[in-house]
């Protein structure tokens, strides 16, 4: 029997389930999603859905897990005095988002983490390795327990590619919150609006709670809080470029008009930005390549942990009004 695996033929003697075929690869079937000629295959039918010759399968898994019921139980119980945020049902006390990408190693990753003091991390939907089912895996450095995953779209360029993906991550680990991005073209990655808004409204019909990568258009925006997101999540520049918040202005009024959580997503480069995103008033900033690409991951993931509470604290503080002349801190009366 000829099948397709991940964009790879294989033989294999007939007949033969998908959990015997996971087990000759030497996956456990608890921790992947299989999608067989298109179709999400529900892990009920593993041990008894037989496959036929021709067959194209794809086998991800998904790198990490999501919060544990007693993590997000513990989470719902807001604390006397703190500061803790909440999107969709969850609440959370650090406002850093960071993402998983570009470490030199899982282990820099979970240090960087630590140092963040991050809470919810994002992690990809991906193959997985046909030869080495047993290379090390995120979740074996970042906690399941400890973070919530967030699981993402990354590298999507279409909603189709998208919808697919995050089919595959309910399946794999039964999560529903989830950060939905559709990229237009590789030379900006700016989001592809109209797919989005309309993919929005599809994931949120299937019961998914979607977080969401958006320009920072205050029109669209609104539109997508409409229909059904659970947080709006404005570029501040484009993804990787650390270029830092762009248009300050929007991002203020997306704040201002918005019921559902602000995340500033991408752009962020140094503390300085992080720092403007919370100022701003936003809920909370999402970063990968600002920490994984930093000279020292760990100390700019410390860095971007103290802007982050630097920013948010400014804002709650209110910042003196801006004065077009001097205004001196001592009185001029009574001078000798």
């Amino acid at each position: 029997m000829d099948l397709t695996i991940n964009g790879e033929r294989q033989n294999f003697d007939a007949p033969i389930t998908v959990e015997q075929l996971l087990g000759k690869i030497g996956l456990d079937p608890r921790k992947v999603a299989v999608e067989r000629n298109l179709e999400i295959v529900p892990k009920s039918e593993y041990s008894v859905l037989a496959l036929d010759n021709g067959d194209t399968l794809e086998i991800v898994h998904f790198i990490g897990g999501g919060a544990p019921d007693e993590v997000l139980a513990k989470n719902a119980v807001p604390q006397i005095g703190d500061d803790s945020w909440e999107v969709a049902g969850r609440r959370f006390t650090s406002r850093l988002i960071i993402g998983t990408g570009k470490y030199k190693d899982y282990e820099t990753n979970r240090l960087a983490a630590e140092a963040a003091g991050s809470e919810v991390i994002t992690v990809a939907v991906r193959r997985v390795n046909l030869t080495d089912p047993d290379q090390p895996m995120l979740v074996d450095f970042l906690d399941p327990k400890k973070y919530t995953y967030l699981p993402n779209t990354a590298g999507c360029f279409t909603a189709d590619d998208a919808v697919r993906t995050l089919r595959l991550a309910r399946e794999a680990g039964g999560w529903d919150l989830v950060k939905l991005e559709i990229l237009g073209e590789e030379k900006t990655l700016y989001p592809m609006m109209l797919e989005t808004l309309e993919t929005t409204e599809i994931l949120t019909k299937e019961g998914f709670q979607v977080m969401v990568y958006c320009s920072d258009d205050p029109i669209i925006c609104k539109r997508l809080e409409d229909v059904g997101a659970v947080a709006i999540m404005p570029l501040g520049a484009p993804i990787g470029s650390g270029l830092g918040i762009q248009n300050p202005v929007n991002i203020r009024l997306i704040v201002e008009q918005s019921k559902v959580p602000v995340i500033v997503d991408a752009g962020v480069g140094t503390a300085s930005d992080a720092a403007i995103a919370m100022e701003l008033g936003c809920d909370g900033v999402l970063m990968n390549t600002a920490i994984a690409e930093a000279g020292d991951p760990v100390r700019m993931a410390r860095a971007m942990k103290a802007a982050v509470e630097a920013g948010r604290d400014a804002y709650l503080a209110g910042r003196m009004a801006k004065k077009q002349y001097a205004d001196p801190s001592s009185p001029l009366a009574g001078l000798i």
